[in-house]
Order: structure tokens, then C-alpha cells, then sequence
């Protein structure tokens, strides 16, 4: 940018490890704006609107996504996917891991 100028973003992108139990992400306000995953067979993908791991229940299961080797890509039109308290997630499946997008601080 001429002029000295720079510029900054609120986006960022985290890295979901499979781990087998509900997980904190992120704490406090964000949107998911995509998810990439690589091939990994019989994935479930679960993301909870949450502020701790223990609260992630089915009353605030946001979304779900089931993939196989096949892997996942969506990108959220719009502002995203809302999660005013948090991101929990838990993915299940035989290694790998999934790349989210989050915008907002």
C-alpha cells in the first residue's frame, strides 16, 4: 500500500486435532466462515455454541458434518455461523484434522 499505510484483519483460522471428546476452540464471540478438511473415513465433524467444553450438550449443537475421504469444504455464505459464547467441537474418526476459519474478536 503506498503511503505508509497497513491494514489488519479480525480473521483467523484454527486447526481442530482429532481428539475424541468435546474441546474448546475458541473462547468468547466468533463466526465460522469456512471449514477444510482433509480425507479422513467415517468423519463426524460437531460444533457447539458454547463458553467450556463440559457445557456441550445437543440444546446447543449448532451444526454437524459427516465426511469420508472424500474430505469437507464449505464456505459459509454471508457473516458465517454464529457463536456468541464459544466454540466446542469434537471430531471423531481415525486421525486427521480440520482447518475452520473465524472472523471477529
Amino acid at each position: 500500500m503506498s503511503g505508509g499505510g497497513s491494514f489488519s484483519s479480525d480473521q483467523t483460522t484454527l486447526n481442530l486435532a482429532t481428539i475424541g471428546a468435546d474441546t474448546l476452540a475458541r473462547a468468547g464471540r466468533a463466526r465460522i466462515t469456512s471449514i477444510q478438511a482433509k480425507g479422513i473415513a467415517s468423519s463426524t465433524l460437531l460444533l457447539y455454541n458454547v463458553a467450556t467444553s463440559g457445557a456441550a450438550a445437543a440444546g446447543n449443537l449448532v451444526a454437524t458434518y459427516n465426511f469420508g475421504t472424500e474430505g469437507l469444504e464449505v464456505y459459509v455464505p454471508g457473516s458465517g455461523i454464529l457463536f456468541d459464547e464459544g466454540i466446542v467441537y469434537n471430531l471423531a474418526g481415525s486421525g486427521g484434522s480440520v482447518t475452520v476459519t473465524i472472523t471477529g474478536g
